[in-house]
């Protein structure tokens, strides 16, 4: 299959089972936006996030770990209040925020302590040990929301939540410094009712630092050779047709498409705003039927947080 400048035309696994990327020697370009057959019921559905508090030990690059930047605490802050704040009062979600702890400098980038679709809830086991204790409150606050709480058993698996990527109609993990085949395999048995496939993911980003979906059959994805490779690579391992929109940034690629389900409002896309990534504002206006939510993160980034690891989102509403 080839990636056209139109659709992602993929073929992908049967469901339950991993498909690994093969290399494809194709390569593909333009711009297309969303607007084709059924969405992907699941995607998005959300009445419910959560948060964790940004501690004092995130300001010093030595406190949130060897190679990051120091940074603002105050301004930290000030970004991860107007983030609570969108989801709760913007987009109407019941936010649950845990608080800060100090020994837990990353703790507020708890998108990649659990993998999340439906009712149930994979507790994932970080790459950095150090970070492993992140998922005990996230752990407890997902089961009193009344989710099914799955736990990676395997020593020898390692998963981020940031490098699994849910279309609505299947799961890209990206195979990563953080993510490694085994946790792919896990996050296979633990949704069979989904299809899953393994995505190459070269440097230091996530799958989601790289692409994301700006829609139900939109897929986003930066312009660097890493995110252009990544996205080439989910193009060969899907059956479905999925449109893509290529973005002046990578960071830009890491949104998040909800649907909170109000009543005649349509859904929204949670993206980074002008004053992070002015560059890529006059492409995400190419996405059709949806609202645009900006949100600034461009402090919170120095200590590698991404938009979609600042945040999980899930649903206790019965889908219709």
């Amino acid at each position: 299959m080839s990636f056209s400048a139109s659709h992602l035309l993929c073929s992908f696994s049967q469901t339950g089972e991993i498909r690994e990327n093969q290399e494809t020697s194709t390569a593909g370009g333009g711009v297309s936006v969303d607007g084709m057959g059924t969405s992907g019921e699941g995607l998005g559905r959300c009445s419910h996030a959560l948060i964790r508090g940004v501690p004092e030990s995130l300001a010093s690059g030595e406190g949130a770990g060897a190679g990051l930047l120091a940074l603002d605490l105050a301004k930290a802050q000030r970004e991860h209040g107007v983030l609570g704040g969108k989801l709760r009062q913007r987009l109407g979600l019941q936010l649950l925020e845990l608080p800060p702890e100090e020994s837990l400098p990353l703790g507020p980038l708890l998108g990649d302590t659990a993998v999340i679709q439906g009712d149930t809830a994979l507790i994932t086991r970080p790459w950095s040990p150090a970070r492993r204790p992140e998922v005990d409150g996230v752990r407890k606050a997902l089961q009193d929301l009344g989710l099914r709480v799955v736990e990676m058993g395997d020593e020898n698996a390692t998963l981020d939540g940031t490098d699994v990527l849910f279309t609505g109609r299947e799961f890209f993990v990206g195979l990563s410094k953080w993510t490694n085949h085994r946790g792919a395999e896990i996050v296979a048995d633990t949704f069979r009712d989904f299809a899953v496939s393994t995505v190459p993911v070269s440097g230091p980003s996530h799958l989601r630092g790289l692409c994301g979906m700006g829609g139900p059959r939109t897929v986003v994805a930066g312009s660097s050779d890493a995110a252009q490779k990544a996205v080439r690579s989910m193009a060969v391992l899907t059956d479905h047709p999925y449109a893509s929109l290529t973005l002046p940034d990578d960071a830009a690629a890491d949104c998040l498409f909800l649907r909170p389900g109000l009543p005649g409002v349509p859904p929204f896309l949670l993206h980074r705003g002008g004053g992070d990534l002015p560059n890529s504002q006059e492409a995400l206006q190419k996405l059709s039927d949806v609202t645009l939510v900006p949100v600034s993160c461009s402090e919170l980034e120095k200590a590698g947080a991404g938009l979609s690891s600042l945040c999980l989102v899930l649903s206790t509403r019965p889908h219709t």
